[in-house]
């Protein structure tokens, strides 16, 4: 077995570890990967993801996500953690200069980078500018739970505008 087939098994291994909330087993599966191969950007991510959403330890969370960006660029997946995380911390010019990343990586799912620039937007009080990326967001998917939760978005701003 090859360098990175091996990366990638210890990788989905971590991923199943999540999955069935074996938190601390996956922690050390993905800083084994780490030690193994500083570069293996993926690692960085799903670590990030446990120390953001497991542990509650946001910085942490935001040095792991830093870190994936800077060895994978291209991996769509650190672009949705660390976009909800910074929503979640109110960094809002990070996250919009993240967003304007994202939404040109192959492969990306752009219906989802829009809702993210979407709940930015109307975090921030800006709710036209809320409700036109939650209308890209819809335009823009193929899936009807998306295409929903889009319309409800919408219609939540136009409610919160009633009381401007």
């Amino acid at each position: 077995m090859d360098h990175l087939t091996k990366l990638e098994e210890l990788l989905n291994q971590a991923n199943t570890d999540i999955k069935e909330g074996f938190f601390d087993e996956a922690t050390n599966k993905l800083e084994k990967i780490i030690d193994m191969d500083p570069n293996f950007g993926k690692a960085y991510n799903h670590l990030g993801y446990l120390y953001e959403v497991k542990f509650k330890e946001f910085e942490k969370g935001e040095t792991l996500y830093k870190l994936c960006l800077e060895k994978s660029p291209m991996y769509p997946p650190v672009y949705y953690n660390y976009s909800v995380l910074l929503s979640t911390l109110g960094k809002y010019d990070e996250l919009k200069e993240l967003l304007d990343t994202a939404i040109n990586i192959p492969g990306i799912t752009k219906s989802t980078i829009y809702n993210e620039y979407a709940i930015m937007f109307e975090q921030q009080g800006k709710l036209d500018e809320a409700i036109d990326y939650y209308k890209k967001c819809a335009m823009d998917t193929l899936d009807k739970g998306v295409l929903e939760r889009a319309k409800g978005s919408i219609d939540r701003c136009k409610m919160k505008k009633e009381f401007l």
